[in-house]
């Protein structure tokens, strides 16, 4: 379902107060995020909508909160397509380093719905241009997402698909501090690329080992810590990077989410 990035249905179209559950903002000093907060506006958006498409002008920035989760897809010339990498709380999608409106190369889609905030990217860059910290915590937040994508595509290359669904699993389980993903299967065979019969048997797999319980359009981890033992390090290895490049930013499982909360902007970052 292709978005209209003018459209401001289901949100409150208006100026936020706070971060709203996006831990990157949450990072920025008060001073920083005050040149920001008049410029965010709140939108909803459902599971599967597109913010844009390949050859789009990336004209803004998409800040998920609380349980919200974007996907980054490659599309192949076969009319497949493949998910890169995704994106919680913990960051941000859109033009977040580049300046000017640069096309994009892959489509971003919503895999699990809810609140995200939107901010221009032409008013990012001017405080970019008037606060240099802020402009290093969103380079660093740059290096954080490249290592991100680097540790997919090595993953990609050498797991197996089942430790690739515990991967994606646990990765999304940290991000939305929520045990019961709003996922279907279907949505998880098309981002790791196998038909949806090969993800049943795999699921099937999990649950038999304690891991999982596949429901009707959820998927809930029943436990964690078995379903790490059957996924590869490579969720691991991006926690780590993010804690010592942005310490604090990346979610823990057991932290509140915030989804549909207002949460104060309280810095855990100092650049």
């Amino acid at each position: 379902m292709r978005l209209n990035e003018n459209d401001e249905s289901g949100g409150n179209g208006g100026a936020v107060a706070s971060s709203g559950g996006n831990n990157l903002l949450g990072a920025l000093r008060p001073a920083d995020f005050a040149l920001l907060r008049a410029h965010l506006k709140r939108i909803d958006r459902p599971a599967g909508g597109v913010l844009y498409e390949p050859g789009d002008d990336v004209r803004h920035v998409y800040f998920p909160c609380g349980q919200t989760l974007v996907s980054f897809m490659v599309l192949l010339e076969d009319g497949r397509q493949v998910e890169i990498t995704s994106i919680g709380r913990e960051g941000a999608v859109g033009g977040i380093v580049s300046q000017g409106r640069l096309p994009a190369f892959s489509r971003a889609v919503v895999q699990m719905e809810g609140p995200l905030l939107r901010l221009d990217g032409v008013e990012l860059e001017r405080a970019k241009e008037t606060s240099p910290p802020l402009r290093n915590l969103f380079a660093r937040y740059a290096d954080c997402l490249l290592a991100q994508v680097f540790q997919s595509v090595a993953c990609n290359a050498t797991h197996s698909i089942d430790q690739r669904t515990a991967k994606w699993l646990l990765a999304a389980y940290d991000r939305t501090g929520d045990d019961t993903l709003r996922l279907t299967q279907e949505q998880l065979a098309a981002m790791l690329a196998v038909g949806r019969p090969y993800i049943s048997r795999v699921l099937g797999d999990m649950k038999a080992a304690g891991a999982v319980e596949p429901r009707r359009g959820r998927i809930r981890i029943t436990d964690a810590e078995r379903l790490r033992g059957l996924g590869c390090g490579c969720h691991a290895a991006v926690k780590r990077h993010f804690d010592e490049v942005l310490s604090g930013v990346y979610p823990r499982a057991n932290e509140v989410a915030g989804h549909g909360m207002v949460i104060t902007n309280g810095p855990s970052f100092r650049p």
